[in-house]
């Protein structure tokens, strides 16, 4: 096992860089709640959940017996995303969740409402105790600018973009800016929806270290100290897969073939995702 290492936030509490997704999840609940529970036992104690996603009850519903271990992300639309219709839909968040607060609340996505009234309901709600963190999605960087200017801006927590093998356009400028700001990232669709799995490149990886081109791919999006991948697992099975990509670094050998296979961005490359 690997020395374990750490994501940090802004209020000095540290997560696990491997978490827990939610999206299109909820068809087979029993079993995805026992993945969950299975994943904070192992660890993996960042559950990422939103409004959009209709999995709030049921991430609630899994950490209702372990609260206090685990660290809640959720998120509002860009819709709802006023001064009083954040507030309104983080009451509505808290509800379904079934707690008193939500760790970390990210704005989805860019909308019609202004930054400046998504951040001041934000801060009000981390001042409330309603929310412990807050921070943004599918931001760029000059839009972080923009947040970081704003009143309270720096207390911007982190920001989750899209980020795998295929989209790696964020390591441009994103990764480094976050970095220099300590602005912790959550990779989402860090396995690029599985269409990697089969490549021969990633089956030659993960035969060299006894591992699955699955665990390749979550230890390559880990291996920038400030990024936090958040795979769905809905399943004990799959869990327990992510978990052991935990276990094994990969070698400068690894990184190279896998840049010969998936190029790094050579220039400014518009931010993919929502």
């Amino acid at each position: 096992m690997l020395e374990k290492r750490w994501i940090t936030f802004r209020d000095g509490r540290q997560v696990c860089p491997l978490g827990q997704g939610t999206y299109q999840m909820g068809r087979r609940r029993k079993e995805e709640i026992q993945a969950l529970r299975r994943g904070i036992d192992l660890g993996l104690t960042l559950i990422d959940t939103a409004e959009m996603y209709d999995t709030e009850e049921l991430v609630g519903e899994a950490v209702r017996p372990c609260r206090e271990k685990a660290f809640i992300v959720s998120k509002v639309l860009p819709g709802n995303a006023s001064y009083e219709g954040t507030k309104r839909a983080c009451e509505r968040s808290l509800q379904r969740l079934g707690t008193d607060y939500i760790d970390l609340y990210l704005l989805h996505w860019i909308g019609r409402h202004p930054f400046s009234e998504t951040v001041r309901a934000m801060v009000e709600l981390q001042q409330e105790g309603k929310i412990r963190l807050w921070g943004m999605s599918n931001l760029d960087v000059a839009d972080m600018e923009h947040i970081l200017s704003l009143p309270h801006g720096e207390d911007c927590a982190a920001n989750q973009v899209l980020y795998n093998l295929r989209d790696r356009g964020i390591e441009y400028d994103l990764i480094p800016w976050s970095e220099a700001h300590h602005i912790p990232v959550m990779a989402y669709t860090p396995l690029g929806e599985g269409r990697l799995r089969s490549h021969k490149t990633l089956m030659e990886i993960a035969r060299r270290h006894d591992a699955t081109p699955t665990q390749v791919m979550l230890a390559w999006v880990m291996r920038t100290a400030n990024v936090i991948a958040i795979p769905k697992a809905s399943s004990l099975a799959h869990v327990e897969e992510n978990a052991r990509s935990l276990e094994f670094s990969l070698t400068a050998e690894d990184w190279r073939e896998i840049d010969e296979t998936f190029p790094p961005p050579t220039r400014k490359i518009r931010l993919a995702g929502w």
